[in-house]
């Protein structure tokens, strides 16, 4: 079992990569803003991937990016994209079944039943 920190971070490294492939020239900048990181924080997180050859910054003449950079996924970025969205998926449907049983038993705990979704018509 992995911690909640490597689960963070397998997180953010899917969401990275994912970005990264619909949308290689974006800046660091845009990344970030678009994930809720810091760009610091993003930059941290890219060379990690890097490092790790899931990505490779390449240079691109008509990149928007001032550096003229952009971020492609290596064929080991998208197999290993591919096993961190399995995982990613398997924990968000555990945390939605636990949630759905959490509301289950506010609801039960409030004694609010469920409504009928046809509306009574007043004559």
């Amino acid at each position: 079992m992995t911690s909640r920190r490597s689960q963070l971070q397998e997180d953010t490294y899917f969401r990275v990569l994912r970005l990264l492939q619909d949308n290689p020239d974006l800046t660091q900048r845009e990344i970030a803003q678009s994930l809720g990181l810091s760009t610091s924080g993003l930059n941290y997180c890219l060379k990690a991937l890097i490092a790790k050859g899931w990505v490779k910054v390449q240079s691109f003449s008509q990149s928007k990016n001032k550096f003229g950079y952009i971020y492609v996924l290596t064929p080991q970025g998208l197999s290993e994209k591919a096993a961190l969205m399995t995982r990613f998926l398997g924990r968000k449907m555990q945390e939605y079944e636990a949630l759905k049983a959490e509301i289950k038993a506010l609801k039960s705990e409030a004694g609010i039943q469920k409504r009928s979704t046809t509306k009574k018509v007043q004559a």
